[in-house]
């Protein structure tokens, strides 16, 4: 392996916007986040799927009937 070439790696905190911070290893001094699992909503349960289009009623309204003989 050739010398003198590879980046340096640091021990670095990862700081979220909401206060969370991890521990991680990268060749970059310092990482910060807007979003990260602690404060996505897909990962906290707060995500709210939005139908804009009528597409679940209309499935619904399609296959109410469905299996029911």
């Amino acid at each position: 392996m050739k010398q003198a070439i590879h980046p340096e790696v640091h021990d670095l905190e990862v700081t979220c916007a909401c206060g969370s911070v991890l521990a991680a290893k990268s060749t970059t001094p310092s990482i910060r986040l807007e979003i990260c699992g602690a404060c996505h909503p897909f990962f906290t349960g707060t995500q709210k799927i939005i139908d804009s289009e009528g597409r679940i009623e209309r499935f619904n309204k399609k296959y109410k009937d469905f299996g029911k003989k």
